[in-house]
């Protein structure tokens, strides 16, 4: 299919009914500014939002805020601040437009007027997906305060990076009168209201001021698989439309979003877009962790071992849907309370149907990065709690043995395997001083103090079943032992 016709104001009318915008562009006035406007904020909130003001209506527009690459921005001016999703299923292929954006700004080229948009009355909310280390959090939840970033926070260098958006944007807001805002960070960070909250604070204090009253740090916790946009997206998503996209992205088509519901100066009727309103997030992030990125973790580090690219190729591993249900049943669940009306073994088919669907192109190498940073909240937490209550975590102990395995370097096959991990050093030099046995590979990383706490390290009954699984896996393989572990 050749298209001629690019995605605009003008290309609106060609589209049919179910692929325009839920709201016509730029009738809603903007309520909330979004620090990112990167793939998943344009597939989620973006999404939810111009559902919600379809539903419920509300000036609650978005004024979409570039930290840095203008290339995005660009191509949304160019399409008068469209583009659109395209959700990838098993139903086949559907796109829809999207046209809540009402504003584009670029922090590096603009700071200035991005704390005026921020100390503007009518914007009430400030939105952030960005990058983890865009935060400068270290591991203490301290500021990483440089000569750089205190200049920025004092005034003495234009406020580029986001604590100094953020807090000198607020300090521009009370000098305009300080009508009440939420902070909502969108970010896949434990505790993410909470954290911000403190970065704030912190941020603040150096620029010589404190937190007002009228300010909440909601915290959030959100659930949609986005992957890269490919040309082949490109091509599939302007099929689908019937016009052309610059900028389109994709998505599966299950999505979540629970929120702490604290909003001084009102929000959204994000319920009647399927959001969940809650006084407490936890429990839905716990589950999440324990019961979909565990998971996750586990068709990685295993499915890489067999040699299998895609984690929807490592479920089908023979016998790998019945180890992963046992994982969730006999160690997950046990370790998790789970929100009212939902269970652990229900949420966890949820996750397995959703990594089956081959159109995400989840691979396995990519899951598995950094495993230093994920495993202590994904897993570790419940083998720990399941330690705690006299229980082996046998499901638990294998898909950490196979991370363990992972981190020497090779699959089953002898093909090398990427240890992308910031600890990756610290882990070769551990692997170095000890033998490569079952033994002494699990004695090398459980020394790794920076993953292992010392009640885990020195946990008899864990190592003994970590060199178990081990074993296993050094004399019969992943796929094997998986085969094997499900009989």
């Amino acid at each position: 299919m050749t298209v001629t016709t690019m995605l605009g104001l003008a290309a609106l009318p060609r589209l049919a009914a179910q692929c325009r915008p839920a709201v016509p562009p730029g009738d809603v006035r903007p309520g909330i500014l979004h620090l990112g406007l990167g793939a998943f904020h344009r597939a989620h909130q973006a999404v939810y939002t111009e559902t919600a003001v379809a539903a419920a209506g509300g000036d609650w527009g978005i004024v979409g805020v570039a930290p840095r690459s203008r290339d995005v921005l660009d191509r949304l001016r160019a399409q008068d601040r469209l583009y659109s999703v395209l959700t990838l299923g098993d139903g086949g292929d559907h796109a829809r437009a999207v046209g809540i954006l009402s504003g584009l700004a670029h922090a590096a080229g603009d700071p200035y007027g991005v704390l005026a948009a921020i100390a503007d009355p009518g914007i009430r909310i400030v939105s952030l997906t960005v990058t983890e280390k865009a935060y400068r959090l270290g591991p203490d939840g301290r500021l990483l305060l440089d000569d750089e970033l205190r200049a920025q926070l004092t005034g003495a260098a234009p406020p580029v990076s986001v604590p100094a958006l953020l807090a000198r944007g607020l300090l521009a807001r009370r000098a305009a009168g300080g009508a009440p805002l939420t902070v909502l960070c969108c970010d896949n960070l434990q505790s993410n209201g909470p954290r911000i909250r403190g970065l704030v604070e912190q941020a603040l204090e150096v620029a010589g001021a404190g937190l007002g009253p009228d300010v909440a740090f909601p915290a959030t916790m959100v659930d949609r698989i986005v992957p890269a946009t490919s040309a082949d997206h490109v091509r599939r998503a302007a099929a689908a439309l019937g016009v052309g996209d610059r900028v389109p992205v994709v998505a599966e088509p299950f999505h979540q979003w629970v929120i702490e519901d604290r909003f001084p100066g009102g929000r959204p009727d994000w319920a009647a877009a399927g959001a969940i309103l809650t006084t407490d997030v936890a429990p839905w992030e716990t589950l999440k962790l324990r019961a979909l990125n565990s998971v996750h973790s586990a068709c990685a580090y295993l499915g890489a071992l067999a040699g299998r690219e895609m984690i929807s190729d490592a479920l089908e591993l023979p016998g790998m849907g019945v180890l992963l249900r046992r994982f969730l049943a006999e160690d997950i669940a046990p370790s998790v309370t789970p929100p009212p009306g939902v269970t652990v073994t229900g949420y966890g088919e949820t996750v397995l149907n959703r990594f089956a669907n081959r159109e995400l192109g989840h691979r396995t190498h990519q899951v598995a990065m950094d495993g230093t940073q994920k495993l202590p909240h994904r897993l570790l937490g419940t083998i720990a709690d399941r330690r705690r209550a006299g229980a082996v975590p046998v499901w638990a102990a294998l898909v950490l043995a196979g991370w363990m395995r992972f981190a020497r370097g090779y699959a089953d096959d002898g093909a090398a395997l990427p240890l992308d991990d910031p600890l990756a050093g610290r882990i070769r030099a551990a692997l170095a001083g000890q033998p490569d046995t079952p033994r002494g590979l699990v004695d090398a990383l459980l020394g790794v103090h920076e993953v292992f706490p010392a009640e885990l390290a020195a946990d008899a009954a864990l190592r003994t079943e970590l060199i178990r699984w081990s074993g296993e896996l050094a004399r019969h393989g992943a796929a094997a032992t998986v085969a094997a572990a499900a009989r």
